[in-house]
């Protein structure tokens, strides 16, 4: 058989047909998840032992990709009988919070008509309390407002507004005293506190930009989640005051500036990574997430809260070991005990690896089990698994000596394929973002379907990514276009002594800022191409600034650049200063409701490719956002992709 023959033997449904199990929750012997059982994504819910799903949604409402969420989709409320849902509008990500009843129903908006058109998110849900908190971006203006609502009553408090964000990043048991954040860059955070009876918000530890000195250094907190310790006294988080990776903090509340150390001990991994952050369960338990080397461990812990010997003790590995390892979660929760101080939690997670769609697990509650209890039996249709490209390391040095996490996807040798593989480049979204072993969103599909259409699929992790620690993924601040694109070239470079890869061949795929990298490397480095395909990439990065939301603004004057200010430095990394340059045939897809990348950003780069004589083709999803997740696009979207990869290189 040709390579054409033997690639066209499989079909994009087949990877497809295993459905998405996300964020799931665990309530009163029932579990809640987020999945797209209908071709979009829903929310169902299934007992604790087994039964059926049952959609919680109509027909034909689809929930945003969690990914891309500010906060939760969704919380669920057994006190009040309710479930809170956050609703958009096919992808433009202007949420409004709707109540349901447990069972199900037509979303009704808890505020009315009030925020329309604005993003309304929840951030923080206490289901004991029935109290939440709310990232509220009124669309018009840079400023964002922190609400507090009690969901029984709908009684609202503002926490107060920031331009950097004001956001809810703990609270104490009746919810009177609050911590709240201003952040600037990643790792670059300040934190306020909130009283009740407070006008105002008050500054609790960091120092505020607006008074930050020019030549002033200061030390990068990376402060996480702040969970307040059993008697109220003081705070636990993670931060990076003490190493790159992260560690877990301790403050007193009465002497808020010495930030101290505590160890933790029973850790069972090794490797690169850094802790991802801990979440109070209840009392002293706690939940402490590492990311090593892309593979999440969950450890469940107890604090020991004596003032000279501070520590956290693992007592469960939840995640990182056998059955769930070398993979993602992709969400997990706690059923909230009902008395204080319980032991043996129930927890319920979503977990996937990088050629195994997510699954639900559940270690039940009142029992003690060291494995969790498999929930789903997701799995694609029609493809064998071992035909599926479980990757290899392929980490290197790039150009200063800088060492770059890296994989490669090639065609399993079962297929068939003879000879050097043609090499697609994958480039994630972010920057400051990870491409992790997980079959569940766009990437991990796209890269399978790639090796069993005969291309070897290149997905290097570079400065600026997130996983590293807080220095790696600071390189790409005020350098998008620089540093992160020299590695591509090296990782390329090394890839040309590998006899399995035919270099000659090449084409370069991203998403977000990884379209922003595809149009820079098609345009900066247009000999290295035969073809490349853009997705929502911003390509004039001064009219990028320009349309963004008010809100969105301030960070990326803070992590890329002013318009005004820095014309001239944006004006040169943008990708359209070199457009005319581009040679290999362009595919370029965009969703028509995204607020982030609008469409009318890609189509210029559309209109200015043909009129130069580039061989474009433009494909717009006009229900879809700033991602591709209904099933009927994603058939078509994966099946576009490859096809134009396969007549441009010919595997």
């Amino acid at each position: 058989m040709s390579g054409e023959e033997i690639g066209n033997q499989f079909q994009i449904q087949s990877l497809l047909s295993a459905r998405l199990l996300l964020k799931p929750q665990l309530t009163e012997g029932r579990i809640y998840f987020l999945s797209d059982m209908s071709g979009m994504i829903s929310l169902y819910a299934m007992d604790e032992k087994g039964s059926l799903p049952e959609p919680l949604l109509p027909a034909g409402l689809a929930l945003q990709n969690p990914h891309l969420m500010a906060g939760y989709n969704y919380f669920v409320l057994p006190k009040i009988g309710k479930v809170l849902v956050m609703v958009d509008e096919n992808g433009n990500e202007n949420y409004q919070p709707c109540f349901i009843p447990l069972e199900g129903g037509i979303p009704k908006p808890i505020f009315g008509d009030k925020y329309k058109n604005e993003q309304v998110a929840c951030v923080h849900c206490d289901v004991k309390t029935n109290v939440a908190y709310f990232f509220r971006d009124d669309r018009k203006t840079p400023n964002i407002e922190c609400l507090k609502v009690n969901l029984a009553t709908l009684e609202a408090v503002s926490l107060g507004k920031s331009i950097y964000g004001n956001t809810f990043n703990g609270a104490n048991r009746d919810d009177s005293i609050v911590i709240l954040t201003d952040g600037y860059t990643a790792g670059d955070n300040v934190l306020y506190i909130w009283r009740k009876g407070m006008n105002e918000r008050q500054l609790l530890y960091g120092v505020p930009i607006e008074k930050r000195s020019a030549d002033q250094k200061i030390k990068l907190s990376g402060i996480g989640t702040c969970s307040f310790t059993p008697e109220g006294k003081g705070l636990l988080f993670r931060s990076n005051l003490f190493t790159d990776e992260g560690t877990v903090s301790y403050m007193a509340l009465d002497n808020p500036s010495n930030v101290t150390e505590i160890p933790v001990v029973g850790i069972k991994h090794k490797g690169m990574g850094e802790l991802v952050d801990l979440e109070l369960v209840d009392e002293d338990l706690f939940l402490l997430e590492y990311n090593i080397d892309g593979c999440s461990w969950l450890y469940e812990c107890r604090f020991h809260n004596k003032e000279n010997t501070r520590r956290m003790l693992v007592e469960r590995t939840l995640c990182g070991l056998p059955p769930l390892a070398g993979g993602v979660l992709m969400g997990y929760e706690f059923e909230p005990p009902k008395n204080s101080g319980a032991t043996n939690v129930g927890y319920v997670l979503s977990f996937a690896k990088a050629d195994s769609p997510a699954q639900l697990y559940l270690y039940p509650p009142n029992t003690h089990p060291e494995t969790p209890k498999m929930l789903s039996k997701e799995h694609v249709i029609g493809i064998d698994q071992k035909l599926l490209s479980q990757g290899e390391d392929a980490s290197f040095t790039s150009f200063d000596g800088l060492r770059i996490s890296a994989r490669l996807y090639l065609p399993s040798e079962r297929i068939g394929f003879k000879g050097p593989r043609p090499l697609v480049l994958y480039v994630h979204g972010g920057p400051q973002s990870q491409e992790r072993p997980d079959f569940t969103w766009f990437s991990m599909p796209l890269i399978q379907y790639l090796t069993l259409n005969g291309f070897a699929v290149f997905v290097p992790n570079v400065r600026g990514s997130s996983g590293y620690g807080l220095q790696y993924m600071k390189r790409v601040d005020h350098d998008w276009g620089g540093k992160d694109m020299l590695d591509h070239i090296e990782g390329l470079k090394i890839l040309e002594k590998d006899s399995r890869i035919d270099s000659s061949r090449r084409a370069v795929i991203g998403r977000s800022y990884g379209g922003f990298m595809t149009l820079s490397l098609a345009s900066r480095h247009p000999e290295l191409w035969k073809a490349a395909c853009d997705m929502f990439g911003p390509y004039d990065l001064i009219s990028f600034i320009h349309r963004l939301p008010e809100t969105w603004r301030t960070f990326f004057y803070l992590s890329l650049g002013h318009p005004e200010k820095d014309k001239e430095f944006l004006t040169e990394r943008s990708p359209k200063t070199y457009l005319r340059n581009i040679k290999c045939p362009m595919l370029i897809i965009q969703g028509r409701n995204d607020p982030r990348v609008l469409a009318a950003e890609s189509k210029d780069v559309a209109e200015d490719l043909k009129a130069k004589g580039v061989e474009t083709e433009f494909l717009e999803f006009e229900d879809e956002g700033h991602d591709v997740i209904k099933f009927k696009n994603k058939v078509l979207c994966y099946t576009k992709i490859t096809e134009f990869f396969k007549r441009h290189l010919n595997p």
